[in-house]
């Protein structure tokens, strides 16, 4: 995100903030897409999203041949599709940079170690929807759309470019 930040763009950013995990979907070669969860690196949300990886693993021979990449989002009571561009990065420093205690459960040989290859998603769109108070919120606007034959309009859903 540049500096001309847009409230929808906060918005977003808010709205991924904090989160911890999310699904990352490639695409294979043969065309069809592959979905998996990884773990969010800590880090301001500035339209850029970042992940370790095995530098060998699949996911990222398939960021090599199809840049283009979704990464979602979600917690009880909000989801963000974003989609975007992925890189490969090997960046000592960088690694060192987003190095915690969780991402040495998956990788034990530390932030130096030449199989760890960092994923960079510059994120160009999203779509979000957030519904404020959560499932409570949610059961009792379906049961008054219910009872009063009107649709469900329990959120906010929004189209944002990044």
């Amino acid at each position: 995100m540049t500096d001309g930040t847009t409230e929808a763009q906060r918005k977003v950013a808010s709205l991924v903030k904090g989160q911890r995990f999310a699904m990352l979907t490639t695409v294979d070669a043969d065309g069809t897409f592959a979905s998996r969860p990884m773990a969010m690196q800590e880090v301001e949300f500035d339209g850029d999203l970042w992940f370790f990886s095995e530098g060998e693993s699949r996911k990222v021979s398939q960021i090599h041949l199809h840049p283009d990449v979704n990464v979602t989002v979600s917690s009880n009571d909000t989801w963000v599709s974003l989609n975007g561009r992925a890189e490969v990065v090997q960046d000592d420093a960088q690694k060192r940079r987003l190095w915690n205690k969780a991402v040495e459960a998956w990788f034990p040989d530390g932030p130096d170690s030449p199989r760890i290859a960092l994923i960079k998603v510059h994120a160009e769109a999203a779509e979000y929807w957030d519904t404020p108070g959560g499932r409570v919120a949610t059961l009792l606007s379906l049961a008054k759309a219910k009872a009063t034959g009107r649709p469900y309009s329990g959120g906010e859903n929004e189209q944002v470019e990044l």
